[in-house]
Parts: structure tokens; C-alpha cells; sequence
């Protein structure tokens, strides 16, 4: 097959669509499943042969997740953390980006470089030391104990997405606003942050994506019933010998729906700033 002939193929409308399909049973397929399981009795979850659709689809399971378990509170708790956490990631992250695209920085390259190559270490190797620097502050089991390391956490990506927005606004507009009588700080508030509104939402939605999913330091971290964040309590759902996965499912469900709704009310902005990002960055 000739290169030409190659790249037909690549470009056909067919294989454009089989993709587009891949993608999209790989994505909701999942999610699909869960939220039939949700609908099912455990008797109907058990049966053979397999039941694809729920028979007799009940709300009891989300009634009976909220009664078992405090999954308000959990909820309530995710919002506070992950809210917080994706206003400090903005705002930090905001300065370093404006930084690193405007100021005339020595070895600029070195310190993106350094961004990214902090976003590489696991997770599970920092869990030492922000155990014990929390401990030591006396910050275990409160809100600070996982906003603070989330905003750290966060703050390669929110950098290098705002960075890239940043970069791509004309300086002369800011020379304008300079020359108008602006600061620094009041040409980057009114001029330059309006302008890069899509990689802001792109940054925050990002952030507090990660905020709300992370498990491993909200587990570690906040201990106390109280403290609980969704991703958390979900996991206090299992008995010692049993696995309720229609309640599960059900409180699974419940704790995508504000992903699910954030995304669906920014999709046009995130896309937008996703692909205004990747190419005039």
C-alpha cells in the first residue's frame, strides 16, 4: 500500500467514525453499566443469565446510600476541598504563568521543564513527607490538610495550560493598558485574564476534577468521620463479606452527577480552550 493510498484510508469518513465510536463506548460505557446497576435488586444483579437491563428498575438503591452511609456530608466536604483547591491552583498559578510568558526570565525553558518534570513523581512516593509536615502543623483532619496539597498537586498542569493562553494574547494590548496608566497587575486583571477566560476554565475544571477524584490523600489525611471526602466514603460501603454493588453503583452515580454537570455546563469553553491552547501555544 502506497503512502498515498495510506493516507485515504487514515482520512476516510468510515474510519473517522469507527474512532469517534471507539471513543465514545470506551468513555460512557462504563458509566452506562453503573448506572443500571444502580436500577437492579442485588437478586436481579446475581442472576443467570446476565440481565443487561434492569426487570423492575427501583430508586431504592440511592434512597438506601444516603441512609447508610452520611453521603451529604461527604458530598458537602468534596465541594468545600475541591472548590478551594481549584481558587488557590487559579490564582498561583496565574502569577507563575504570567511570569513565565511576560517577564524576561533567565533559562525559561529549564524552569517549564522543571514544571512538568514535577508532575511525573507518584503520588504515592509524596504521601510520606505531606503525612508528616501536616502532622507536624497540626492540620490533620481538616480542610487545609488536603487543600494545600492539592493546589501543589495541581499546579503543573493549571500552569502550563495558562501559559500557553498567555502566550498567545498580543503584547501591544497590555502595552496600551500600560500606557493608560495600568500596573503590571492591573493590565494582567483587566486585559490579559478576560482575554484567556478559556484557559481559565479549562485550568479550574481540570483542577477540580483531580481534587474531587484524588482518594489516596484524602484517605491518608482525614481520618475523622466528619472529614470525609466522596471518594472515600464510597469505600465504607463494603461489608466484611459482602459487596452491595447496587448501593455502590447508586452512590457512585450520584457522585459523578456534579462532574457530569460542571463539564456539560463549560464543554464549549474547555473544548475551545483545549484546542486555542494546544495551538497557539
Amino acid at each position: 500500500m502506497t503512502g498515498n493510498s495510506l493516507d485515504r484510508w487514515f482520512e476516510s469518513p468510515a474510519l473517522r467514525r469507527l474512532a469517534a465510536a471507539l471513543v465514545v463506548i470506551n468513555g460512557f460505557f462504563p458509566a452506562l453499566w453503573v448506572l443500571l446497576t444502580s436500577l437492579k435488586s442485588e437478586a436481579e444483579l446475581v442472576q443467570q443469565p446476565i440481565s443487561y437491563l434492569p426487570q423492575n428498575p427501583s430508586l431504592a438503591n440511592y434512597a438506601r446510600a444516603f441512609a447508610d452511609q452520611p453521603l451529604l456530608s461527604y458530598l458537602g466536604n468534596s465541594f468545600i476541598v475541591a472548590g478551594l483547591a481549584t481558587l488557590g491552583s487559579l490564582l498561583v498559578a496565574t502569577g507563575a504563568a504570567y511570569a513565565i510568558a511576560r517577564l524576561n526570565l533567565r533559562h525559561r525553558q529549564l524552569v517549564l521543564t522543571a514544571i512538568v518534570a514535577s508532575s511525573m513523581f507518584p503520588l504515592v512516593t509524596l504521601l510520606v513527607p505531606i503525612f508528616e509536615t501536616m502532622r507536624v502543623l497540626g492540620l490533620l483532619n481538616t480542610y487545609t490538610a488536603l487543600v494545600l496539597p492539592y493546589v501543589v498537586l495541581n499546579l503543573p498542569v493549571c500552569t502550563l495550560v495558562l501559559v500557553s493562553f498567555f502566550q498567545s494574547i498580543p503584547r501591544d494590548l497590555e502595552n496600551a493598558a500600560l500606557i493608560d496608566g495600568c500596573t503590571r497587575i492591573g493590565a494582567l486583571v483587566k486585559v490579559v485574564l478576560p482575554l484567556a477566560a478559556p484557559g481559565l476554565f479549562t485550568a479550574g475544571i481540570l483542577a477540580f476534577v483531580n481534587a474531587w477524584d484524588e482518594f489516596l490523600l484524602a484517605l491518608s489525611l482525614n481520618a475523622s468521620a466528619g472529614m470525609r471526602t466522596v471518594p472515600v466514603g464510597i469505600t465504607l460501603y463494603q461489608g466484611e463479606f459482602a459487596f452491595p454493588w447496587p448501593i455502590i453503583s447508586a452512590a457512585l452515580v450520584v457522585a459523578i452527577v456534579p462532574v457530569a454537570v460542571l463539564i456539560a455546563l463549560f464543554q464549549e469553553r474547555v473544548v475551545g480552550g483545549l484546542t486555542q491552547g494546544g495551538l497557539k501555544g
